[in-house]
């Protein structure tokens, strides 16, 4: 409607020739700005609103089990790994959905390199002291993950931002910059002058200098176009991240880590956060340059998108290199922010003591993605061998204890607390052989896929002291060459000076025990049978697996 009056106006104007139509037309073009920023601002406060309640009810649900609805990770998965896939550490309900609570793409990827890579010791407890103290920053959290939320970020947002910095800005000539002062300044002089004296020839300037005006602004058009991110929420994301940097500069915080991501942030002239919103300012400004009838209104009176041309131009001189790094501080929060949360909802988990004696101590470790109420601790310390060889019946629990070792072992170089009461950890390469499968794309078999992975573990484990997790392995020949060649991997493995376990169902392997006493043991899961049932208990003891449930199981199911 204002939009029509002021149509109204500038037409009555050029119709009639009467100076006060075009003040007035003036008059409803400062109402219409006005009225643009605030619809923007309540929309911009709702949605944020609107994210605060999203990331409280994602919460509630993960905590009841109802909804899983964080991103799992998927085009993190490398295949090659060395435990990425075996571990499970990203798709469905994997380790990174569970902790994932990221919505930038810096975050997500941020996240995902705590996952997948081995820091130095000081840096795992520079990162365990910033998020047991992000741990305890409940509402700032939230309000970070809301104005995460609400940057409305997409996969290609950041890319486009990063490359845009990196690319040198066309600038506007100097001519031009003068014009941009001189013939609006001449305008509004023109129609002051013709308010006052309209018999003087001063209102016949008016309709030149707005025509001139609008020329100038057209020549323009193609170089600031050419300037604008292609993102339509560009504006948006921008406040955001301003929002979030403001976020982190007005914090107090103590710990190592998170001071110095908060220096980054830190220029002389102004804040950050004043620079990014400089330039959402900027863009929001710029970008009504694709509507014809608003960047007609804007620049026939004040050239406003060649003034924010030349602004953009002062602010990509002196910001745009440093747009990388803000954006790496931000992911790093988001990072620390999504384990803070895990440390939060599991009070009974335990930052892990780190020491460079190789001593791997747990108590009452468990499966930290496994409900408190269906989960069972074991103690495992490997004072006195290296090595576990681990035997039990199918479904005793072998598998889920060599996983919770390997999530866990995860979780302590990601610098986050573990699923035990206590832990003392070397922090040490992990590498696992535990979900092998063919490949018929390289012309593959499953047991040259296996023993391909098993020459990687051992290439790997020679280089540094590694942990090492094997499950039932060699399933792709017979069972004489299959003990064998445990037998001959668990040696190998023992002469490189690794850490581990193996699980497997032959028991004679169990004897290579006694040929190793101080580096090797068993230890395994037992199965009792009761009122013609089949009983686990889950709990991990000394010794050999004595019972057997695979005939019984069949029995009973009638299978034999």
């Amino acid at each position: 409607m204002l939009a029509a009056i002021i149509v109204l106006f500038i037409y009555l104007y050029f119709k009639q020739d009467y100076g006060v139509y075009i003040l007035l037309g003036l008059a409803g073009l400062i109402g219409f700005i006005y009225l643009i920023k605030l619809h923007s601002k309540h929309n911009f406060n709702k949605k944020r609103l609107d994210a605060l309640v999203r990331v409280n009810q994602e919460e509630i649900d993960f905590l009841a089990e109802e909804k899983l609805p964080f991103d799992m990770g998927l085009n993190y998965l490398e295949p090659n790994h060395f435990y990425a896939h075996d571990l499970d550490i990203f798709g469905p309900k994997s380790l990174y959905q569970n902790l994932n609570r990221t919505h930038l793409k810096s975050g997500a990827d941020q996240l995902s390199e705590y996952l997948l890579n081995l820091p130095t010791s000081q840096e795992i407890r520079n990162r365990q002291n910033a998020i047991n103290e992000l741990g305890e920053k409940l509402d700032w959290r939230q309000q970070y993950s809301a104005s995460c939320i609400t940057t409305e970020e997409k996969e290609e947002t950041l890319a486009s931002l990063l490359n845009w910095a990196k690319k040198d800005l066309t600038k506007p000539s100097n001519t031009i910059r003068m014009a941009a002062f001189v013939l609006p300044i001449a305008l509004f002089v023109s129609i002051a002058l013709n308010y006052f004296l309209p018999d003087a020839i001063f209102g016949s300037f008016i309709k030149p200098l707005i025509i001139s005006n609008l020329l100038v602004a057209f020549s323009q058009a193609k170089y600031i176009k050419n300037e604008l991110i292609h993102s339509a929420s560009i504006k948006n994301t921008l406040k955001s991240y301003s929002l979030l940097i403001e976020q982190i500069e007005q914090e107090t915080f103590e710990s190592e880590k998170l001071t110095l991501l908060q220096a980054d942030l830190i220029q002389e002239k102004e804040k950050v956060s004043h620079s990014i919103k400089k330039l959402a300012k900027i863009y929001a400004g710029l970008e009504n340059i694709n509507n014809p009838f608003g960047a007609a209104l804007l620049n026939a009176f004040i050239l406003y998108h060649v003034h924010a041309f030349y602004k953009l131009k002062v602010w990509k001189k002196q910001n745009a290199h440093k747009i990388s790094v803000w954006m790496d501080v931000l992911g790093e929060f988001e990072a620390l922010n999504s384990l803070a949360n895990l440390s939060y909802n599991n009070p009974n988990f335990v930052f892990p003591q780190l020491n460079a004696e190789e001593k791997l101590e747990f108590k009452e470790l468990g499966h930290p993605l496994i409900n408190a109420m269906g989960r069972i601790a074991n103690d495992i310390n490997y004072n006195g061998f290296k090595f576990i060889i681990l035997t039990g019946s199918n479904m005793s629990g072998k598998s889920t204890f060599l996983r919770s070792l390997g999530i866990n072992m995860v979780l302590v170089q990601a610098g986050a607390p573990v699923c035990a009461s206590e832990a003392n950890v070397h922090p040490m390469p992990i590498l696992v052989s535990m979900r092998v499968s063919d490949s018929l794309g390289e012309g593959e078999s499953f047991f040259f896929a296996e023993v391909k992975r098993l020459k990687q573990i051992m290439v790997a484990a020679q280089k540094e002291t590694s942990y090492v997790l094997l499950d039932e392995i060699l399933r792709g020949t017979n069972s004489d060459d299959k003990r064998t060649g445990t037998v001959e991997v668990i040696k190998s493995i023992l002469a490189k000076n690794a850490y581990g376990a193996i699980a497997t169902h032959d028991l004679k392997v169990c004897d290579t025990t006694s040929e190793y006493p101080m580096q090797l043991t068993n230890k395994c899961f037992e199965v009792e049978i009761e009122n013609n049932e089949l009983v686990f208990d889950y709990k991990l003891i000394e010794g050999v697996c004595k019972n057997k449930s695979a005939t019984f199981l069949m029995k009973k199911m009638g299978v034999i």
